[in-house]
């Protein structure tokens, strides 16, 4: 593979993906907005919308400069992530590790959007059956490729380094 597959794969899959968590804010927006919840999938995931004007669970909400604070860092990572996505080699193994930065750069993207445009971030999924934070598809794409990043690096690509080294 070659890098400008590399990056159009990485466009195209972040376009999509941010395109779809807009797309979700805004109809929540548009028909959750002072209403009661509704369950999506009963018992486990409802839909309330929420306007977090913090970070993660409300975090610094309070304060006016903390939006221009949590976007400049934002900006940062989602560089260090192009730089990262950037310096991979174009081995097949590797991504393992490309998809998980497409979904954290995805994520973080859809949240800054929201931050800029709106000084808040949309959220609206709720797990009904125990009581947690209401947050939205960016911030599940950002676990999600965390999460699976963690993995694939620790126990995935180290195996594929250490049998090459053999």
């Amino acid at each position: 593979m070659n890098r400008i597959k590399a990056w159009l794969i990485f466009v195209i899959g972040a376009g999509v993906l941010v395109a779809l968590d807009l797309w979700l804010k805004s109809w929540a927006q548009s028909n959750l907005q002072g209403g009661l919840p509704r369950d999506f999938i009963p018992g486990i995931l409802g839909l309330t919308y929420y306007e977090n004007p913090g970070a993660a669970f409300g975090f610094l909400g309070g304060f006016e400069w903390s939006q221009w604070i949590l976007s400049a860092v934002k900006i940062v990572i989602l560089l260090v992530l192009l730089w990262y996505y950037n310096r991979l080699p174009m081995e097949k193994k590797y991504w393992l590790t490309r998809v998980p930065l497409i979904l954290i750069f995805a994520g973080g993207v859809g949240n800054l959007i929201d931050r800029v445009s709106l000084g808040v971030v949309r959220d609206m999924l709720e797990f009904l059956f125990m009581n947690f934070a209401i947050f939205n598809l960016a911030d599940v794409f950002v676990v999600a490729g965390v999460f699976s990043l963690l993995i694939f690096e620790i126990f995935v690509v180290k195996d594929f380094t250490e049998s090459s080294k053999k």
